[in-house]
């Protein structure tokens, strides 16, 4: 790891400076966000902030939220993670990326804030990003913004800003050797997230993590709604219903671009957070901006179809990366009527691969080629992940060679087992 520079001449120094932070690293502690805030002056910031939090379905939650309070005449910062081909998708203002030159200024504002730490409080990747998107938010007139938290809840870099709301998506097991072995332990770190008398909304969750989410907002004084309290989305009628001021708003029919029935979910989520924002920032919901939002949303690697050059097989990409969100990817392949005639997979390293396996392995009748990861630390050898999910896999040298073995299949081939195996493929199929 390289030491710190005192400025980034520009953005692909900065870049360069990323890489070698290292996508992974696991030191969960908040001293060195706090620190870094404190520096850039962002001890509270200018603008309504909201946490999400969860295993699985921030990203969608986040983003669908973040386009409901654009649609008001907000403007809205956006904090994302990963991305698949530019580190800039992580940031987005109005929807769209920052500019390299401000990426680079608000990076020098960070190390600016942080010199003098050493070493030893040098932010970890995360951190760095996490802090410049406050910074970049705060500088463009931001009125609200939507970060999405990354590993867990209470060490989270995101737990470190100042937020008005946090919104719980479905917890599930996953980093269990980081975050803790059982669900409960996981849903321990992620009621770390809560604000000691503030807000916060939970959308569905197992029971187990349910009593602790309530046990830990009692202990904290914090206000823990349900989501269905709030707002829901109905995919049978397309259509939301909101609760404010006393009385129930309607969207007229829309239908989500987010495809799945988990994405009703998310934004039955997103619809709950939109209650508590407007009521904060004193605005009435517009049911048409609130229809055209979530009509709009749209990330990619999220039930992604691509129809890939010279190749007869259409891709779906999904970034299922652990066991609760294979069960969703399950879930929503019916009701999409896709039937995967193969399929690319792999996971990480410190995924759970003995639960994962199966639940993959159930995907399609197809093969599954596993590829490697060379340029990921955490991957995990082909091998091992071709033993688990039995004789239909087979190992191939990296994702390039997983694209030419499905060229010629007729069909839908699915890829899902890890973002960054999504990442990999990315810029392969733009070829």
């Amino acid at each position: 790891m390289t030491s710190s520079p005192s400025e980034f001449p520009d953005f692909a120094a900065f870049a360069a400076y990323l890489d070698s932070l290292g996508l992974f690293h696991m030191e969960l502690s908040p001293h060195r966000m706090v620190a870094a805030l404190a520096g850039l002056g962002l001890t509270s910031l200018p603008h309504l902030a909201v946490q999400v939090v969860g295993t699985n379905g921030k990203g969608s939650t986040a983003a669908l939220l973040a386009a409901m309070l654009a649609a008001h005449g907000l403007p809205t910062g956006l904090y994302l993670s990963p991305h698949f081909v530019s580190v800039r998708e992580r940031i987005l203002m109005g929807g769209r990326m920052c500019e390299e030159a401000d990426w680079v200024a608000a990076a020098n504002a960070v190390l600016a804030a942080t010199a003098g730490g050493g070493e030893k409080n040098r932010l970890t990747y995360f951190e760095l990003l996490t802090a410049m998107a406050a910074r970049l938010f705060t500088q463009n007139g931001a009125e609200a913004a939507v970060y999405e938290a990354g590993l867990g809840g209470a060490g989270d870099a995101t737990t470190a800003l100042g937020r008005d709301l946090v919104l719980f998506g479905p917890i599930g097991m996953d980093h269990a050797a980081i975050i803790g072995p059982t669900l409960a332990d996981i849903a321990r770190d992620k009621a770390g997230a809560l604000v000691p008398g503030g807000v916060a909304v939970t959308g569905p969750q197992p029971p187990e993590a349910m009593a602790v989410l309530r046990r830990e907002a009692a202990a904290r004084g914090t206000r823990l709604l349900e989501a269905q309290e709030l707002a829901a989305y109905n995919p049978a009628t397309r259509k939301a219903v909101l609760r404010f001021g006393g009385k129930s708003l309607r969207t007229p029919p829309v239908k989500l671009r987010l495809a799945g029935p988990h994405q009703a979910r998310n934004a039955s989520l997103a619809l709950a957070g939109f209650t508590i924002c407007a009521d904060i920032l004193g605005i009435t919901p517009d049911t048409d901006a609130i229809a055209r939002a979530l009509a709009g949303t749209f990330l990619p690697g999220r039930l992604h179809l691509l129809q890939l050059p010279q190749t007869r097989a259409a891709l779906l990409v999904d970034s299922a990366h652990n066991p609760p969100a294979l069960a969703a990817l399950a879930e929503a392949l019916p009701a999409l009527r896709i039937t995967p005639a193969a399929m690319i997979f792999t996971c990480l390293a410190d995924k759970d691969l003995e639960a994962m396996a199966p639940l993959a392995a159930k995907l399609t009748t197809g093969p599954i080629f596993v590829p490697e990861l060379p340029e990921i630390s955490r991957s995990r050898p082909a091998a091992q992940v071709v033993a688990a999910l039995g004789e239909r896999a087979v190992a191939v040298p990296d994702p390039a060679a997983a694209l030419a073995a499905v060229r010629d299949l007729e069909g839908t081939v699915l890829a899902c087992g890890s973002m960054y195996l999504l990442a990999a493929l990315f810029p392969t199929t733009q070829n």
